[in-house]
């Protein structure tokens, strides 16, 4: 009689343990919001779009467009031949982004369309949104529209 007894007192603490465990799981809030993956400064962000036109692979990475903001204020990147540096304008909103005029090399470059348009993407921009791994551009501050440009973060080199 005294081993039955022993075992029930053990059988309700496990079972009080497992109702914990499962009371807790039901309480954990879901995720509702898309947190970003990637935060704007101290990324490296590669251009995949421009406007609505996807951009295409490169054969060497060496010719990826790419945007890269420092911690610092400073923008820089290449616009697949190009390198270009500039500052960003001081933000007075949450998600505003607008860049100072950007300063490029001039070298020839057999296909400039994606540079140049790449380049004026980053002139009207206004506004920005992170979604994810995505960092997409807005000439306004609405962020409404299509976006201007599409990036993705990538692992600095």
């Amino acid at each position: 009689m005294k081993y039955p007894a022993f075992l029930l007192p053990c059988i309700l603490l496990t079972g009080a343990a497992c109702q914990r465990v499962t009371e807790r799981s039901a309480t954990t809030p879901m995720a509702t919001s898309i947190t970003p993956d990637a935060s704007l400064r101290e990324t490296r962000w590669v251009l995949r779009q421009v406007g609505s036109q996807p951009v295409a692979e490169v054969a060497s990475p060496n010719q990826t467009p790419y945007l890269f903001i420092s911690a610092a204020g400073t923008a820089e990147g290449l616009g697949g031949c190009n390198r270009f540096r500039g500052a960003l304008k001081p933000a007075t909103d949450d998600g505003e982004l607008q860049f100072a005029p950007l300063q490029s090399t001039r070298m020839t470059c057999p296909e400039l369309e994606t540079e140049q348009a790449f380049a004026q993407a980053l002139e009207n921009t206004h506004a920005y949104r992170i979604t994810g791994k995505l960092l997409l551009l807005y000439a306004d501050a609405g962020r409404t529209g299509t976006p201007l440009a599409q990036l993705e973060a990538v692992p600095l080199p």
